[in-house]
């Protein structure tokens, strides 16, 4: 059983609750959606074939626990499941960052989501798959890109007619290439959202530097 994978680094998590912890990324090859902010184009195709023991054996060199498992969209491979459950039996700590357009039902319990709702700026959001919302827990965490302030609205919106932010922990984050930062922050102050405001650390420490 292999995968296809863009590339393994080892960097500081830039996002969600593990923000700023040594973590090892395994990025996985292929996406079937098309976001407008889209800041890793160069997953969506392509890729080197790995064995889940040749990705084990990778991670294993490096000098953390944490796993975090990303793409493109890492669930459009069908072997991304058994390497979860690898990871975890590993007794890596392990997220899954995953674009809330495919089922999540059957990732393995031990594994943190960090699933996006995809807002209407970043072309995609017909692909939300809503029913993923039941299976969240505590643990998992949403994630919405905000590119304006439509999108803002939307996402308020969204927030409070699914009860968003009693399922499991929200973050607003702004498009980096259309959204100012500070007046996001001033949005969410303005009206008190139940949502954690959120910059993405690797991009502030190193830019847009791929492997980073």
């Amino acid at each position: 059983m292999k995968l296809h994978l863009t590339e393994i680094f080892y960097s500081l998590q830039g996002e969600a609750a593990r923000v700023g912890l040594p973590t090892v990324f395994i990025r996985l090859s292929g996406c079937p959606l098309r976001c407008t902010w889209c800041d890793t184009p160069y997953s969506f195709s392509g890729g080197e074939p790995w064995t889940i023991d040749e990705i084990l054996a990778e991670i294993a060199r490096y000098p953390t626990r944490q796993v975090c498992v990303t793409g493109g969209e890492p669930l459009a491979q069908k072997a991304c499941l058994p390497l979860l459950q690898a990871l975890c039996e590993a007794g890596h700590e392990v997220c899954l960052e995953t674009s809330g357009a495919l089922d999540i039902r059957n990732v393995d319990a031990r594994v943190s989501r960090i699933m996006d709702l995809k807002a209407p700026a970043s072309g995609e959001s017909e692909r939300n798959l809503w029913a993923n919302l039941e299976f969240l827990t505590p643990r998992d965490e949403l994630k919405i890109i905000i590119a304006n302030r439509s999108d803002y609205d939307w996402a308020c919106q969204k927030l409070q007619e699914h009860q968003l932010a009693a399922r499991c922990p929200v973050l607003f984050s702004p498009a980096q290439s259309s959204q100012e930062a500070r007046q996001l922050a001033e949005w969410i102050l303005a009206d008190g959202l139940p949502v954690r405001f959120q910059l993405q650390l690797h991009k502030l420490l190193w830019g847009n530097m791929q492997g980073k």
